[in-house]
């Protein structure tokens, strides 16, 4: 079984400088874990690390589709796992901060199918009372969960239904891992207020690296289409260009927002037991490098003697028995090196 290291956290808690100095350590290459990322052109907005910051090392998943394509989680998985199978001799960080991009790959995605245009193109002709009859019809449970004005979760619950014979609520809880690879899960945190303190310094840097004329270009170039992104730090400024708000309004509001998100990126991490906490007000960056540099060494080990050990043994048993040794042992170290 192959490894590989995640390192997770809220927008602004410094992952890039962690990632790349651990890359270092390990030759390992980066995939960034960023659902705004991908997206070519929006660079200041999204904190996008530089070609001086990479410092040599090799990231995917970066500038690799126009802000008017389709990017979803369902492509981010296929991505990611095209890159990891494809190279299981070669160590990787995936670095970001898009939870579910994460978790994808990590624990794997559910079965759900992909929207079809003809079975929406029905359920657009229903009214909302019809609708809400189908959904009950074909999957009490999920429906409600939902509010009955909530057309948009109303028409996939009955649109899995339709193209499966399948109730939501089940197909969702079934995720499919499509690849061998056992992670190392790291999350980075900061005392809340300072983590808030720089992301209201980031923001105002942001500002003076010329985030508004980035946003200008890009509104005239792909118009409401970019607004659709729903990207923190685009939106407000588009509001701007658009005389809705100032921009401080603007300014203060991508701030607001930032941390927000902050705030929903700890609860996600939180409630994975699988992560191993480091707080870069307490450690220093290069003692979190050295850390996690062991425990990495450490798991990889672990993997090849119990997969010596178990040869033969049978694939469902080796597997569950290396996940709970691996999981005893670096728990075990863990407390000991921190």
């Amino acid at each position: 079984m192959n490894s590989a290291i995640v390192i997770a956290g809220p927008t602004g808690v410094g992952k890039t400088k962690i990632s790349i100095d651990l890359a270092s350590e390990l030759n390992a290459e980066i995939i960034s874990s960023d659902s705004a990322q991908v997206y070519r052109g929006l660079n200041i907005g999204t904190a996008k690390i530089t070609e001086e910051e990479m410092q040599g090392i090799k990231h995917h998943l970066i500038d690799i589709v126009e802000p008017v394509s389709k990017y979803s989680v369902g492509n981010f998985e296929k991505d990611v796992n095209k890159i990891l199978n494809q190279n299981p001799e070669k160590n990787f960080l995936l670095v970001g901060g898009t939870g579910l991009y994460l978790n994808s790959v990590t624990n794997g995605l559910s079965i759900l199918p992909e929207a079809d245009k003809n079975t929406r193109e029905y359920l657009t002709t229903l009214d909302n009372q019809a609708l809400l009859e189908l959904a009950l019809k074909y999957d009490e449970e999920a429906t409600k969960e939902i509010h009955p004005n909530n057309r948009v979760r109303l028409e996939r619950v009955v649109e899995v239904f339709l193209l499966t014979g399948q109730k939501f609520s089940e197909l969702s809880k079934k995720n499919i891992k499509n690849n061998n690879f056992k992670f190392l899960k790291i999350a980075l945190e900061r005392d809340r207020e300072n983590l808030y303190d720089r992301i209201n310094k980031r923001v105002d840097i942001m500002f003076a690296q010329g985030l508004v004329d980035e946003v200008k270009k890009l509104y005239e170039i792909y118009g409401e289409k970019l607004y659709k992104l729903n990207i923190i730090g685009y939106n407000e400024v588009i509001d701007h260009i658009n005389g809705k708000i100032s921009l401080d309004e603007a300014n203060y509001r991508i701030k607001l927002n930032s941390r927000h998100y902050a705030k929903r990126q700890f609860t996600w991490f939180k409630a994975d037991k699988e992560y191993k906490w480091f707080n870069l007000d307490e450690i220093s960056e290069q003692e979190i490098v050295k850390s996690i540099y062991t425990l990495f060494n450490i798991k990889a080990w672990f993997n090849a003697f119990y997969m010596i050990l178990l040869k033969g043994r049978g694939v469902y048993y080796e597997k569950n028995y290396i996940t709970y040794c691996n999981d005893f042992f670096i728990n075990i170290i863990s407390v000991s090196i921190l």
